[in-house]
């Protein structure tokens, strides 16, 4: 009878117990689930502070990159100068090409001049000597002419002669005087050579000469 009266409070009991359990079980289960979430979370945050640190470049990293900028600032510096010294050199080429061009121009001047100076003077020394031809052509030309006067001359005195000797009825070797001839020319006197020369009567039968070579009778 007595165990009748136990075995539901047993039974209580046990279900309190296992109730007990079941909670203590289930709270152990929230507490280490809690810890669970807590250490993903920290996880997380340390998964991020990884990543953020590897953004940020380590202190070897900063000076490699320092190092490296300043051979590019060295390099640049070094290019630089070299251009300078490329600028200065050709600076220096341009200068040299330009005087040496101002020389050749002043040289092509003072040739140009020369040659301008020449061309003068070969003008004039043509001219020069087309003057001296023409004055020697004119020359040439009074002489011709002082010549066919003076020829004409000799043939008038020669006439003369013979109409001298006819009407006077003169033998070959008498030997008129310029008195005798000088009626059969017009204004009473005997023609004079142009050219300055005296001319000889000379006998009837020889012909009158003139002093100046050339001045002859064509045979």
């Amino acid at each position: 009878m007595k165990l009748k009266l136990l075995l539901p409070w047993l039974c209580v009991v046990g279900l309190v117990i296992g109730l007990a359990a079941v909670y203590s079980d289930s709270q152990k289960q929230a507490g280490d689930l809690a810890k669970a979430h807590q250490d993903s979370q920290e996880l997380e945050q340390l998964r991020a502070a990884a990543e953020e640190a590897k953004k940020i470049p380590t202190e070897s990293e900063e000076l490699a990159r320092l190092r490296k900028e300043n051979e590019e600032v060295l390099s640049l510096r070094n290019e630089v100068r070299q251009l300078r010294l490329d600028k200065a050199q050709l600076t220096r080429q341009v200068q040299v090409a330009q005087s040496q061009a101002q020389n050749a121009q002043a040289q092509s001047q003072n040739v140009q001049a020369l040659l301008q100076t020449q061309a003068q003077r070969l003008v004039a020394a043509q001219a020069t000597a087309a003057s001296a031809s023409e004055q020697q052509a004119a020359a040439a030309r009074v002489v011709l002419n002082q010549t066919a006067t003076c020829i004409n001359n000799l043939r008038q005195i020669d006439g003369a002669k013979q109409q001298w000797a006819l009407e006077n009825k003169k033998a070959a070797e008498d030997m008129p005087s310029a008195t005798d001839l000088a009626p059969y020319f017009k204004g009473n006197a005997l023609p004079v050579c142009a050219a300055g020369g005296a001319y000889t009567l000379n006998a009837v039968g020889l012909e009158a000469t003139c002093s100046i070579p050339g001045h002859v009778l064509p045979k």
